[in-house]
């Protein structure tokens, strides 16, 4: 590692790029969206198509729990084999990559692609770690998720790590200096995701990066900026692919157990490769993650909510579009108060909105969570996590199904949260429209 990045957890890495490839075929959007929608791969494989592809290489969560899925964990380790034995890929050393990820809304999205030491990351509430899970990690989605990574040659990210860097201190400088950088791919993405580019740093630019970093993780900035006295800094919280890093750490644990410690240091799977973004950016918006409960019976689950949440109570409306609080009688009005939490639901051809007066979670997501969590271990119906308010509409609305669409988190309550109270509720917010999540271009050796 680098010596001026030997503490910020954070550094250049052994980057593979595809090489003589159509780019607008080899990047395929993260596995873990369009979970419910298996249409939408069913494309993604139509269109890249019988050459080399990053589909191939990853494994689809719309496929995770399939009858043939260990089939398809021996196919991408056997494509992952094949792609470095072919050598489809070039190997740009010690190297960190500027991107411009223009989204599905025309906006720019900068980020830094580099890895990251998973000594310095944990996911396990009230850590003290440099990096750390934003929203609570379910230990039961880790085993399936090690089985596609245990074995497998490479690893390609759609993990994005995001810095609370106000001043743009880190990222800023680079957009500004694009003519400096060897640009190292650009491309269209498929299925509306955009355009991107990505440039490699010279040695003097990834100078000004450390430097920044180092600056951001000066305790006394941490104290002034989030009013924490003693708190040890945390200079990235995980933005996406909350357990997909919690699976890299796990592997690297598992790997740390067939060596001694003093090999440690030089084990591949103590590092992942990742994306750094500013949760500052213009172009960077909080998307709710709304649920979908399948084979449920939805009055069945209102009347749990009613009686699980004595006070709340439920405003039909026609549409989502409407304004609820026109439809409330004004003794309902009188029960509001500041921080009260309004919940929308559909199911069929009804909707309505939960209102819940004086809820005991600072957010909407964890008073749904916290009873969805007691009802469905009660009734073993089955739930998904679902991005996008037309997606999870329309899937509410099929028969036997109940969608719940919840309000945003603003972005400045993120790392103030996190450190002073812990992680956030699992699935509490997405980065942007599932379009617009990172896409698979880079790899990294793992083995």
């Amino acid at each position: 590692m680098s010596n001026m990045f030997d503490d910020i957890a954070f550094s250049p890495a052994d980057i593979l790029l595809p090489k003589d490839v159509d780019m607008s075929k080899w990047a395929v959007v993260a596995c873990d969206q369009f979970t419910s929608e298996p249409d939408y791969w069913e494309e993604a494989a139509e269109l890249a198509g019988d050459g080399p592809s990053a589909l191939n290489l990853i494994l689809p969560e719309v496929y995770l729990n399939g009858q043939d899925v260990e089939k398809r964990i021996g196919a991408i380790n056997a494509n992952m084999k094949e792609y470095l034995d072919c050598n489809v890929f070039k190997c740009f050393e010690d190297t960190l990559i500027y991107v411009e990820r223009t989204q599905s809304d025309g906006k720019v999205r900068k980020g830094i692609v580099g890895k990251i030491d998973l000594d310095d990351y944990e996911f396990k509430p009230g850590n003290n770690a440099l990096i750390r899970a934003t929203e609570g990690t379910v230990l039961s989605r880790i085993p399936p998720r090690v089985k596609v990574r245990e074995n497998a040659p490479i690893e390609l990210p759609h993990v994005m790590l995001l810095i609370d860097d106000e001043s743009n201190s880190v990222i800023g400088p680079l957009t500004r200096r694009v003519s400096e950088m060897e640009k190292l791919y650009e491309a269209d993405l498929m299925q509306d995701g955009g355009h991107i580019k990505g440039y490699k740093l010279t040695k003097k630019l990834e100078k000004g990066v450390s430097d920044a970093l180092q600056a951001l993780k000066d305790p006394a900035l941490t104290e002034s900026k989030y009013g924490i006295k003693g708190a040890s800094p945390m200079l990235f919280a995980v933005g996406d692919g909350n357990h997909s890093l919690a699976t890299a750490k796990q592997c690297y644990e598992n790997a740390k157990k067939k060596v001694p410690e003093s090999e440690w240091k030089n084990l591949p799977s103590r590092y992942a490769l990742v994306e750094v973004v500013n949760n500052h950016d213009e172009a960077l918006k909080f998307e709710p993650i709304h649920r979908t409960l399948f084979e449920v019976d939805a009055k069945d689950v209102l009347k749990a909510f009613s009686e699980y949440y004595p006070e709340s109570f439920e405003v039909t409306i026609g549409s989502f579009g409407d304004d609820f609080k026109d439809k409330m009688t004004e003794s309902q009005k009188a029960l509001l108060k500041k921080e009260s939490q309004f919940i929308k639901y559909c199911y069929a051809n009804k909707t309505g909105v939960i209102v819940v007066p004086k809820p005991s979670k600072q957010l909407a997501v964890g008073t749904l969570q916290e009873f969805l969590d007691k009802y469905l271990e009660e009734k073993g119906s089955e739930i998904d996590y679902i991005h996008g308010d037309e997606t999870a509409e329309i899937l509410g609305r099929k028969p036997g199904n109940m969608s719940f669409l919840l309000p945003a988190m603003g972005k400045e309550q993120l790392f103030k949260t996190v450190m002073a109270d812990g992680v956030l509720p699992r699935k509490t917010f997405s980065m942007g429209h599932a379009q617009d999540k990172r896409y698979y271009i880079e790899a990294r050796k793992i083995r």
